[in-house]
This record gives structure tokens, C-alpha cells and sequence, in this order.
């Protein structure tokens, strides 16, 4: 189940991107070839980058990637850095459900007093449907990557180190004049 969910996070994730740089790049041609510009279009391409954002935010915890200040938690001993992370993301997990339940107070409200975009024509409630769906994800993600590390013992890594890492291999396989196969990336 964690699979999939992480697989619909990830995709849903690459989907949102591309519409806001599709719908973007249309925008930006035809105000250029012919002079004008369509409100929808701006619109739906700035629903689809917040909803990316918030999306990407829980992606992101669940990558264990979010900026973090880490050079005083790695001067630390590893238990007291461990237990410093703990009680910080527990403020998160508590903060992140705080507006989760907030922002359904506030979908409620649009429910009740319907507010609609100006150029769609939407319920702006079903457009912050993405605060509660996104805070309680980030929430559950933040809690998955402690569960993995302090009771699975499965440390998340550095992203940022892995994917420098992978970028220098691929460099490194082609300037030998090999070709990587599929299993090395």
C-alpha cells in the first residue's frame, strides 16, 4: 500500500509540474505571437503549481528531504541528535495537523458561502481541498520516516548526496565510453 501511495505521490507530483510548465509556455506564446493572454489559463496553471508545492512538500518528507540545519545534530551523539529530530518532528507531525483541521474549517466555510475562482469558475473549496490532503500526508510521512529510523533502524539518507552521487556515475560510465546498463541507473 505504501508503494502505490508513494508511486500516486510521485507521479501526481511530475503531472502537476508539467501542466504549470505547459500551461505556462502556452501563455507566454501567444502573448508573444499574438498578443493576447487567457485568464483560465494562468488560473488553472497557478492551481496546478500550489498544488504541486504542497504535494512536493509531503514528497519531500517522505524523502526525509527538507532543509533541516544538520551540521550541529551531526556534532551531537547520535542518540541525543536522534531524540533532538524526534521531538522536532513531532512539533511538525502536531503542526502540520493543526492546519490540516483548520483548513477544513476553512473549506467548510467555502461550502457553506461558495466562492468561485474568476476565471474557471470553480469553488475555491475543492481548489483548497490540497492543504488537508498535503498536511496530513506530510504528517504521515514525517512519522513513517521516524518509524524507519528508530524502530526499523533504516537511516533515510542524504537525497541531495544520492543524486550528486548518481549524477557523477552517469558522467563517469560516459566519458570511459561505456554505456550504463538499466541496473546501474
Amino acid at each position: 500500500m505504501l508503494a502505490k501511495l508513494n508511486y500516486i505521490e510521485d507521479y501526481a507530483c511530475r503531472f502537476l509540474l508539467g501542466l504549470f510548465v505547459i500551461l505556462l509556455f502556452v501563455q507566454v506564446v501567444m502573448r508573444v505571437t499574438l498578443g493576447i493572454g487567457m485568464a483560465w489559463i494562468e488560473e488553472l496553471a497557478r492551481y496546478a503549481f500550489v498544488w504541486f508545492v504542497f504535494l512536493g512538500a509531503a514528497h519531500a518528507a517522505h524523502l526525509s528531504a527538507h532543509n533541516r540545519l544538520q551540521t550541529h545534530i551531526k556534532l551531537m551523539p547520535r542518540k541525543v541528535a536522534n531524540t533532538l529530530l524526534l521531538l522536532v518532528d513531532l512539533i511538525w507531525v502536531a503542526f502540520c495537523l493543526v492546519l490540516a483541521y483548520k483548513s477544513l474549517d476553512l473549506i467548510g466555510l467555502l461550502l457553506e458561502f461558495p466562492y468561485d475562482s474568476p476565471a474557471l469558475g470553480w469553488s475555491l473549496a475543492y481548489v483548497y481541498f490540497v492543504f488537508p490532503i498535503a498536511f496530513t500526508l506530510m504528517a504521515f510521512r514525517v512519522l513513517q520516516v521516524q518509524y524507519l529510523k528508530l524502530v526499523k533502524g533504516i537511516e533515510p539518507g542524504d537525497v541531495d548526496a544520492q543524486e550528486v552521487s548518481k549524477i557523477t556515475e552517469e558522467t563517469s560510465h560516459h566519458s570511459d565510453g561505456k554505456t550504463p546498463s538499466k541496473a546501474e541507473g
